[in-house]
């Protein structure tokens, strides 16, 4: 008979509270990628919607990655659109659809999302939860119950992650 914990079967899920018109989610990217390249299917990144009021576009694109999502391509869109945040900036909801004709997605599909506003109550639920847990910036990460706060610096939060991640996929409390 084994002393050994179960290893989890279920994915670790990371919430990333994101803005896409929000710079330092863009430098966020990079650590995003690395942590999935590193964990692979062992830890389910989930995009969650926090827009904030000095970015006249962020909503709009919350609704368009929601769409990107049920177009099934989430994250390739998420960061395209995070690469190019000044286009967003320039360039508002066209760019948004242009992103998505670029990406091979049904663009006529993404604008009439945006009009309808199909996806509005996925990003009110995900910024009043996010506000509930007490999310004031992004980029914001919850693992393991702790919340990590990226909007004032990103530095040494990918370790952190890692650290709890680690922990976490190994069984250990």
């Amino acid at each position: 008979m084994s002393d050994s914990s179960p290893v989890p079967t279920e994915p670790l899920v990371l919430d990333v509270w994101c803005e896409l018109q929000c710079p330092d989610c863009r430098g966020a990217l990079d650590d995003v990628r690395a942590l999935r390249a590193r964990y692979g299917d062992r830890l389910e990144v989930r995009l969650r919607h926090f827009p904030l009021e000095k970015h006249k576009h962020a909503f709009a694109a919350a609704q368009a990655a929601e769409e990107a999502l049920e177009q099934g391509n989430g994250w390739p869109y998420v960061e395209a659109v995070l690469e190019r945040v000044e286009e967003l900036d320039g360039k508002g909801e066209p760019f948004l659809v242009e992103v998505a004709r670029e990406l091979g997605l049904d663009a006529e599909e993404f604008d009439t999302a945006l009009i309808d506003g199909r996806h509005i109550l996925i990003v009110d639920a995900d910024q009043a939860e996010g506000k509930a847990i007490g999310v004031t910036g992004t980029p914001t990460y919850v693992i393991g119950g702790e919340r990590l706060d990226g909007g004032k610096s990103q530095e040494g939060l990918r370790e952190r992650i890692e650290e709890i991640a680690d922990r976490l996929l190994s069984g250990e409390a």
